[in-house]
Parts: C-alpha cells; structure tokens; sequence
C-alpha cells in the first residue's frame, strides 16, 4: 500500500475491503443491530446535538472521552466482532472498540479535529470502514495548510495512523448535494 499522506503521518486507503453485495448486507445489518443514539456534547462552553448519531462498543473498560461525555462500550455484538477480526488480520493491528456514526442524510457532518485523546496513547492507529452513500473525507496540515481528500466509497477501509493524528485534522463536512445514509465504523485501541 502507498502512504497518502505527504508527510506527518501514515494514511492508506482500500477502496474496496469490503466487496458490494457484503457491503450491502452489512449496512442493512449494522443499521438494524446497533444501539444508535443522538448525543449532545460540549462546544464553546454550552451543549450541542451531534449532527450523526453515534454508537460505542468494545471491550468492558475501554471508556473513550471527547467533546466533555465519557463512552462506555457495550458489548461487541457477533457483526463488529467479525468485522475487527478481518481488519486486524489485514493490517496486523489490534483493536479493543469502535465508534459508530451514521450519516442520515449529506447534512449530518463531523467538523475539523484530530483523533488524539490521551486514552488514544502517543500515535493512534485507526482503522475507518465505510458502508452507504459516498462521503468526502477532508485532511488538512496543521503547518502548511495543505490539503487531502478522500472519496470514502461504501465497503472502503481508511487506515490513519504514525503522527497523523498529531500533523493533520480532518473532517466529513455536509454535501452539497442529496446523500442516502451512511455508517462509518471506526477501530481503535483504547489504553485503560
């Protein structure tokens, strides 16, 4: 695999991890069997509703905070379990959660940040599977301004990690035009 990412960092992209007609059955299912909810967190000192709902599981202890809320996992359920064996198998690292977010529509959105908590540890690597409508996902360096974009396509795999979290910020900003639902699954190692 090629590194896209230019410098500070690593960033690879599979666009088709997942084969079509798997991917469609597993949207179907993802949708079905995970606990989605609407979250409020806190921006600019006040709360705001998360424009996506989300979803947190893994392994008991892995509690991930962002934005002021603290994420318990619920219990992998038998399609995420599967899911993290494959990733991990592909590229040799090790997950113990996932956060979910579904995409209603091309005005849900996640804003300009970087996946650096300190539960994250030093250099995080994360593995992003995509499922539905076509998104664009957006880096920009932190120093030079430069930019990257990603057309993340349903069944793709992102893997971000090295000092990628630390060099660049990136976001899914709302789509210009119409956009079915998507869900992106995004693997993590949580250090407890």
């Amino acid at each position: 695999m090629i590194n896209l990412a230019p410098r500070d960092g690593e960033l690879y992209f599979v666009e088709n991890f997942v084969p079509r007609q798997e991917a469609d059955s597993l949207h179907g299912l993802l949708r079905r069997e995970l606990a989605w909810r609407e979250e409020e967190i806190i921006m600019f000192d006040r709360r705001v509703k998360v424009p996506r709902l989300v979803c947190w599981y893994g392994d008991a202890g892995a509690v991930y905070r962002y934005s002021g809320v603290d994420h318990m996992p619920l219990p992998w359920t038998e399609t995420l379990l599967t899911l993290k064996e494959r990733i991990e198998r592909f590229c040799g690292r090790r997950f113990n959660s996932v956060l979910g977010n579904l995409y209603r529509d091309g005005r849900d959105s996640i804003g300009w940040h970087a996946d650096k908590e300190k539960e994250l540890g030093p250099n995080p690597f994360i593995a992003s599977l995509s499922f539905g409508a076509e998104r664009l996902f957006k880096l920009r360096h932190n120093k030079t301004g430069e930019t990257l974009e990603i057309a993340l396509t349903h069944g793709s795999l992102l893997l971000m990690g090295g000092s990628l979290q630390h060099g660049w910020r990136h976001a899914v900003p709302k789509a210009r035009e119409p956009k079915t639902e998507r869900i992106n699954l995004t693997f993590r190692t949580i250090l407890f």
